[in-house]
């Protein structure tokens, strides 16, 4: 699947997964959705993230998770979350859910490899 249909389609899916969060009673703001490659670079140096997050292509996203106004932080918190955006998986758009390498608040679709 071309680049440019994988990012639509995260757009669509992430507004369903903030959409599916808000049903379930969260209230939920968006994160870091684009990342510059520097900011990408200087994260990996820090060991927080990777010089090739899909960030960088705006195929990945973090949701921060509220309930009754606490913010929810713990990848177990998103669990739910997570089965359901994997659940929106395509044949050609494999949707991955940080929860399963320690970053539960990350959503993203794979590309060349990358989660």
């Amino acid at each position: 699947m071309e680049l440019i249909r994988k990012q639509q389609l995260f757009a669509i899916s992430f507004s369903k997964l903030i959409q599916f969060a808000i049903s379930k009673g969260y209230q939920v703001t968006i994160g870091e959705v684009e990342r510059t490659k520097n900011q990408a670079l200087l994260n990996s140096k820090s060991g927080k993230g990777i010089k090739n997050s899909l960030h960088i292509i705006r195929l990945a996203g973090d949701l921060h998770l509220f309930h009754n106004g606490k913010y929810l932080d713990k990848s177990e918190d998103h669990k739910e979350l997570g089965k359901y955006w994997e659940s929106l998986s395509v044949p050609d758009a494999k949707h991955c859910w940080g929860g399963n390498f320690g970053d539960g608040n990350h959503y993203s679709i794979e590309h060349d490899g990358r989660k």
